[in-house]
């Protein structure tokens, strides 16, 4: 048996398939998935990601030792409430986890780091943290909703006070804000707008039956990922862990360089791949025949060979997409093995659906 979020029993009073996720008793689905997905592209739709890790950090050094553990860099967040995605690495370079922080004051971050690596992330902060003098918090009496499409803030404030309405719409994307005892972000994995918000454990299933009765649509884990695949965002432990780096893995974007003077953990390692050049590149691949890209798919480039790292049935194209890592070079086409026949893909670059709209 895993861990239960506070909305376990709802979700199994609401017919929720429930699988193991990352040590967690998680929803996959509850009625149908592709419903589910296209709640989100075309309304609305919530997500239980309680089971995620919500870490606060606290100390007088608390930015700075966060420009040390982080390849992005945490001084771009100049106004408190601005959020910031970044890769958290090991000395070779080697993801450790994805991670959002968020700059609450000049002595408060807050980080969300992913369930299956909770544990081994909190030892990895805490050990380093003691270096700059920074306390870190578990928040293990918060749980997490994620109310994500089109209709999704405008039905999410409505479980707010009038007078705090405002405050969350007027919320820039990549921000936060605390409202009450919740604090509201403008952010999500899906590749629609909406909202992540962090409230007491004891006041989710109040929150999520509001929602429902909004009509916003309960979604599990399953439409989960074909909303991220299709919006280019990886998955930690499928499109990188430690034994990538975040350049073959699609996520050069996070890693900031300058201003030069800032040394953070990996940066080393990550300059002697970039003096050399990453041998493999992650990309999106569009199935031309017909099948589905599953997870360890071989793909046969013009450069060699590599394998499929996440892949689905996308319920808005309509078609198989997934992510691919292949060595390095100009690619346009390659062939894909699926149960013993070579078939033939597209190279693309994500995402592949934003805001509902297709980008092929």
């Amino acid at each position: 048996m895993g861990r239960h979020t506070p909305l376990y029993d709802l979700h199994k009073s609401q017919g929720a398939r429930l699988v193991d996720f990352g040590g967690w008793d998680m929803p996959v689905q509850y009625a149908s998935q592709i419903e589910e997905h296209h709640a989100v592209r075309r309304a609305a739709g919530v997500f239980d990601v309680s089971h995620m890790c919500v870490i606060d950090l606290a100390g007088a050094r608390a930015r700075e030792f966060l420009q040390w553990l982080l390849a992005n860099d945490v001084g771009k967040l100049t106004r408190p409430g601005k959020a910031l995605y970044s890769c958290m690495l090991n000395e070779a370079g080697g993801v450790l986890d994805d991670l959002i922080v968020y700059f609450l004051s000049a002595s408060d971050f807050r980080l969300v780091v992913n369930a299956g690596t909770r544990d081994k992330d909190l030892a990895w902060i805490r050990r380093h943290a003691q270096d700059f003098g920074v306390a870190v918090r578990e928040r293990a009496d918060l749980a997490m909703l994620a109310v994500q499409g089109p209709q999704a803030r405008q039905a999410s404030v409505t479980l707010l006070a009038p007078g705090d309405r405002e405050r969350a719409l007027a919320l820039a994307v990549f921000a936060g804000v605390p409202v009450a005892d919740w604090f509201i972000a403008r952010t999500g994995y899906t590749g629609e707008d909406g909202f992540e918000i962090m409230l007491p454990g004891e006041k989710a299933v109040e929150a999520w039956l509001a929602l429902n009765s909004l009509g916003v649509m309960s979604c599990g884990l399953g439409a989960r990922d074909t909303l991220r695949l299709e919006a280019g965002m990886n998955l930690y432990g499928n499109d990188m862990d430690e034994s990538t780096h975040p350049f073959e893995s699609g996520l050069g974007w996070t890693v900031a360089l300058k201003p030069a003077e800032r040394r953070f953990m990996g940066r080393e390692a990550l300059e002697r791949v970039l003096a050399a050049g990453s041998a493999r590149q992650l990309v999106g691949l569009l199935l031309e025949d017909r099948g589905v890209l599953r997870s360890h798919q071989k793909v046969i480039a013009a450069g060699g060979t590599g394998e499929v790292t996440s892949g689905t049935f996308s319920p808005t194209l309509e078609r198989s997409i997934g992510l691919a890592r292949i060595p390095s070079g100009p690619v346009s086409q390659v062939e894909v093995d699926i149960r013993g026949k070579l078939l033939a893909a597209r190279a693309v670059k994500p995402p592949f659906v934003r805001v509902g709209k297709s980008l092929l």
